[in-house]
Order: structure tokens, then C-alpha cells, then sequence
């Protein structure tokens, strides 16, 4: 490592961290950490750290009939499985970005956090084995710890790596992995299944369980990465003296007296969102299969394409939203899309892919528009609060909406889930309608273009300076 430093270095830096450093000479493109084939390298790694977390988020989806069948439950037990993964988030947002910033550090933490999800996803697996259930519930709660704190840890990673411009790509390329993440498990694990039950010549909770122990190799896989990412990270620290990567969070919960009414709508637009299309996405396989007739494999396909067209789509959207600004208005065309899509699915026989590819494309949309509020009504110094109060109550919203879809479809049926969905984004919408109101009366700048932004941002910072 020293004769690393110094070739990196330079003779003008010396082997010390008090110089500056010199031109890289000796290293290799490929070992030099300021070179674009190293740091591409890593950007890689934190693309694929959370490649394991989201291909394993949605294995309940994928298999939804299997685990329905095998382990016996009703839809409102088989729900509560993404309920115990939202869960312990509800509390961990809050602290994530403290135990990466003072307790862990963020190599540690990240390592710390994919072990929670590789056991967690072992648990979930053992529990099908066993045919115990409430054990998969167990495995899926370990799961939920680990997962939501690594996102966090991959963010953290990615400022601490890359700085301005490079960010919004960065991020982009990020979310798009974890979306081919989703995607591939809901084409890949039903395959799987199958190919396990042939080889043991019958259907159960042991084919159930070998299945998900496979899945559980793209945790492995995430795993990996976050230890050789540990080793770049720390050998970075040392060769051009950087400090580890911070979350920069500050939590304070008596933040929260402070925030402001728009703030509060952009909390309800979340939850309403979010609940009316993830658990619909984990209860969807078989919606298709028993409203329009797809196969197994037609209906895998289709309720995965809200995550195919997000992959390519939000990094385009970021860049448009970034260029054209009007927050409140792209967030209201993402949400009469999504309503829409719902009624076309719950009204109609139309043919669906029309439906879920608008949803699609209103859900890659809104994650652009809606997310990046916050910090226009919210000052710095409460950002984490703020971002850590909207996931939890998020994973809150997620976890009791579940819940209550499974109890739904168990009593109702499908027509009468669709709208329950429709009716949350009826609620999601009209507090978009309230937003603009308000954002309007109080003379906010939700709405403002990218150009008057930034024509006002360049006048108070001129005026700052004299």
C-alpha cells in the first residue's frame, strides 16, 4: 500500500497527506481512484449492492400462486409479507444515516446491512423448507432491516465517490439497476420453481423454499460487492487521504412541529401513491392471470413492466424535470395517469399492457417530480427529518395498505381491490389539487420553472455577496 501511495502521489505529495498530491504515474488506470476506468468500476459495484435487495423484494410477487398454494394462506396472510418488511423502516428511516455516519461508518454499515439481507432472505427460505410461516414472516423482517438502510449506504457511497453534474446520472443508473433488479425476478422465479420442481418430481414447500434459497444467490452476489467496494473505499481513503463518505442526515424530531402545510400534502401524495400501485404490483400476477386469462408466464411479463419502462425512464424524466421545472404539474399528470390506469384495470377488458405501461410510465414520473419537493419547502438544516419522516410514514402507509388489500381480495375480490387502489389515488389527488392552491396563495416556489429558479438562486446569490 505504501509503494501505492507514493506512486500515486507523486514526489510532490511525498507519502505524507500534508502535501499536495502529484500527477498519478505508476498505477494503472484501472487501480488509480481519480481515473475515470477505476471509478467507473466502482460505480458499477454500487449499482449492483442493491441488485440482491430488489431482485428479493419482490420473490413474494413472482411466486405468488406457489406460496399462496404451498404454504396454505389466505392473500392477507400472504400481504404480510411485504407488511413485516415495512415494518421496522417505519422506526429505521429515522436512524439509518445515523448508524452509517456514527456508529458503523459506511463500509462497515454497508456490510452490516447485506448480511441483514442475505440472512434475512436465508430465514424467509428456511421458513418455506420447513413449512413454517411464521418463520418466512421472521426472514422477511430481518429482510426489511437490511434493506431499506442499504439504499441509504448506496447513496451514501455515491456522494462520497462522485459530486455534481455526475450525481444525477449516478443516481439514475442506480435506480435503473434496482428496477432490472425487480424486473428480472418477476420473468426469472417462476422458471425457477418450475425447473426445481422438476428436478425433485413434485410441487410443495420444499420446492417453495429451494427456489427462494436460489433467489438468495443475487444477495450473495450484492453481498460481494459491498465487501470489495470496502476494500476500494478504504484503499481510496488511504491513497488520497479522503474522509469516509457521511449521509450528511441531521435527525431532529422536534423538526417536525416546524413543517409546513405543503410539506404535509407531499407526505399524503406519497402514501396515497405508493399504496395504490406496490401492493397492487405484489398481488397483481394473478389478477392478470384470473381477469384477462394470461398465462403464467404472460401475466410475470406484464406486471413487471412498470419496473422495464422506470429502468431507462427516470433518468430521462430527472432531465426533464430538472430542465423544465413545475414540479406540482408534473406530479399532477403522474397522478391522473396512474388513476386512469387503475379504472382501464378495474372497468374494462381493454387490453391491459395499455393500462400498465401508462402506470409505468406516471410511476417513473412522479418519483422524479414529488421527491425533490421536499427540499424546496424544507430548509437544509431539516432535510434528513423531513426525508426520513416521508419514508417512514411511506413504509407506515405500506405496510397497513397490505394488509388491508389481502383482507379485500380475500372478501371481495378483485373488482372491489381496484377501487380501494383508485380510491387512494383519488385521495393522492386531491392533495396535489390542495398543493397547488396552497403553494399558490403562500407564494411558494414549487411551481416555478427551471428558469425563474434559477434566475432567482443567481440574484440572491449576487446580492449575498455585496
Amino acid at each position: 500500500m505504501a509503494e501505492e501511495q507514493r506512486a500515486l502521489l507523486g514526489a510532490e505529495g511525498g507519502d505524507g497527506c500534508g502535501g499536495s498530491p502529484g500527477p498519478p504515474r505508476a498505477l494503472p488506470a484501472a487501480c488509480d481512484p481519480r481515473r475515470l476506468p477505476h471509478r467507473l468500476l466502482v460505480l458499477a459495484l454500487m449499482c449492483f449492492l442493491g441488485f440482491g435487495s430488489y431482485f428479493c423484494y419482490d420473490n413474494p410477487a413472482a411466486l405468488q400462486t406457489q406460496v399462496q398454494r404451498d404454504m396454505k394462506v389466505n392473500t392477507a396472510q400472504f400481504m404480510a409479507l411485504y407488511a413485516w418488511y415495512s415494518w421496522p423502516n417505519v422506526v429505521l428511516c429515522f436512524f439509518g444515516g445515523f448508524l452509517i455516519d456514527r456508529v458503523f461508518g459506511i463500509r462497515l454499515g454497508t456490510v452490516i446491512f447485506s448480511i441483514f439481507v442475505c440472512a434475512g432472505q436465508v430465514v424467509f427460505a428456511l421458513g418455506a423448507l420447513f413449512n413454517t410461516f411464521w418463520l418466512m414472516e421472521v426472514g422477511r423482517f430481518i429482510f426489511g432491516i437490511g434493506g431499506e438502510s442499504l439504499a441509504v449506504a448506496q447513496n451514501t457511497y455515491a456522494v462520497s465517490w462522485f459530486k455534481g453534474k455526475e450525481l444525477n446520472l449516478v443516481f439514475g443508473l442506480q435506480l435503473s439497476m434496482a428496477r432490472i433488479g425487480s424486473t428480472v425476478n418477476m420473468n426469472i422465479m417462476g422458471w425457477i420453481y418450475s425447473r426445481v420442481q422438476d428436478l425433485l418430481g413434485y410441487a410443495g414447500p420444499s420446492t417453495l423454499g429451494l427456489a427462494l434459497l436460489i433467489g438468495g444467490v443475487t444477495c450473495l452476489f450484492s453481498l460481494s460487492c459491498a465487501l470489495i467496494l470496502a476494500y476500494l473505499d478504504r484503499r481510496a481513503e488511504k491513497l488520497l487521504c479522503k474522509e469516509q463518505g457521511k449521509t450528511g442526515e441531521v435527525i431532529k424530531l422536534t423538526d417536525v412541529k416546524d413543517f409546513s402545510l405543503s410539506l404535509w400534502l407531499i407526505f399524503v401524495i406519497c402514501v396515497c401513491y405508493y399504496a395504490a400501485v406496490f401492493p397492487f404490483i405484489g398481488l397483481g400476477k394473478v389478477f392478470f392471470i384470473e381477469k384477462f386469462r394470461f398465462s403464467p408466464q404472460e401475466a410475470s411479463a406484464i406486471n413487471s413492466i412498470v419496473y422495464i419502462i422506470s429502468a431507462p425512464m427516470s433518468p430521462v424524466f430527472g432531465l426533464l424535470v430538472d430542465k423544465v421545472g413545475k414540479n406540482i404539474i408534473w406530479v399532477l399528470c403522474a397522478v391522473v395517469t396512474t388513476l386512469a390506469s387503475h379504472i382501464m384495470l378495474a372497468f374494462t377488458f381493454w387490453n391491459p399492457w395499455i393500462a400498465m405501461c401508462l402506470l409505468g410510465v406516471a410511476y417513473s414520473l412522479l418519483a422524479c417530480a414529488l421527491w425533490p419537493m421536499v427540499a424546496f419547502v424544507v430548509p437544509e438544516h431539516q432535510l434528513g427529518t423531513a426525508y426520513g419522516f416521508m419514508q417512514s410514514i411511506q413504509n407506515l402507509g405500506l405496510a397497513v395498505i397490505a394488509i388491508a388489500a389481502g383482507m379485500i381480495l380475500d372478501t371481495r375480490g378483485y373488482l372491489f381491490l381496484e377501487v380501494f387502489f383508485s380510491a387512494c389515488v383519488c385521495l393522492s389527488l386531491l392533495a396535489v389539487v390542495m398543493l397547488y392552491f396552497v403553494n399558490h396563495l403562500t407564494g411558494g416556489d414549487l411551481n416555478w420553472s427551471a428558469k425563474k429558479r434559477a434566475k432567482l438562486q443567481k440574484a440572491a446569490a449576487s446580492e449575498k455577496e455585496s
